[in-house]
C-alpha cells in the first residue's frame, strides 16, 4: 500500500503493468459485467449538458436505451451508472468497423464537440476508487478480459500508474501525480 495525500493506493498500481490492447479485447470492459459504468454525482449534470452533442455519435440501440432509462440510472449497488443496452454494453458505447467497442462520449470529446473526455471511472480503468470520508482507496480491478492489456503493458514495461497518467492527473491534479511518481521512484531506490 502507498499512502499519499488523501489516497491509499494498492501496491499493484505501482508494481503491475498495463496498456489497453483493444485489438485483442475488443473493448470488452464496455460490455462485460452486470451494470453500466460507475458515475460520480458531479458527472450527472455534465451528462445532461453534453447529451445533445454526444447523441449523434451513439448507436440507435444506445439512444433508445437512454430514452427509456435516462442518461444515467440508480443501479442495484445503490450508485449512479450509465444505462445499458439489454443489460449488456454501455448505452454510450459504439462498435467501430472492426467490431471494437469505443466510447461515444470520448469520440465527441476528440472531435472537440465537448470538453468532457468520458466518465472518470472509465478513464481510470483498471483502477477502481472507493471513496471514504477521509480518503480514497485506489485498487487495481483484476479481470481476465484485461489479460491482453497486462501482457502488452509488461512487454512495453509500462506500470499501471504510468499508463493512467492522464486520468490520474485529471482526478487529483498534476502536482499530486508528480508527487506520486516521485514517491514511487524514491521507494524503488531504497
Amino acid at each position: 500500500m502507498i499512502e499519499y495525500g488523501k489516497a491509499i493506493i494498492s501496491g499493484d498500481i505501482r508494481d503491475l503493468f498495463f496498456v489497453c490492447n483493444l485489438e485483442k479485447c475488443k473493448g470488452a470492459c464496455c460490455v462485460e459485467g452486470d451494470l453500466g459504468a460507475p458515475l460520480e454525482k458531479e458527472e450527472l449534470p455534465i451528462l445532461d449538458e453534453i447529451y445533445d452533442s454526444v447523441k449523434p455519435y451513439l448507436a440507435e440501440e444506445g439512444k433508445k436505451a437512454i430514452e427509456e432509462q435516462g442518461r444515467y440510472v440508480w443501479d442495484e449497488d445503490g450508485e449512479y451508472s450509465t444505462p445499458t443496452v439489454g443489460g449488456r454494453e454501455c448505452a454510450y458505447a459504439i462498435y467501430d468497423d472492426k467490431g471494437i467497442l469505443k466510447c461515444g462520449i470520448e469520440r465527441a470529446y476528440r472531435d472537440k464537440k465537448i470538453d468532457f473526455p468520458k466518465p472518470i471511472s472509465c478513464h481510470l480503468y483498471p483502477i477502481r476508487i472507493n471513496t471514504y470520508d477521509d480518503f480514497d482507496a485506489l485498487n487495481y480491478d483484476r479481470w481476465d478480459i484485461c489479460s491482453p492489456a497486462c501482457e502488452f503493458g509488461a512487454a512495453l514495461n509500462v506500470p499501471i500508474y504510468k499508463f493512467l497518467k492522464e486520468p490520474l492527473t485529471r482526478k487529483y491534479g498534476e502536482q499530486w501525480y508528480e508527487g506520486l511518481c516521485e514517491l514511487i521512484e524514491k521507494e524503488s531506490i531504497l
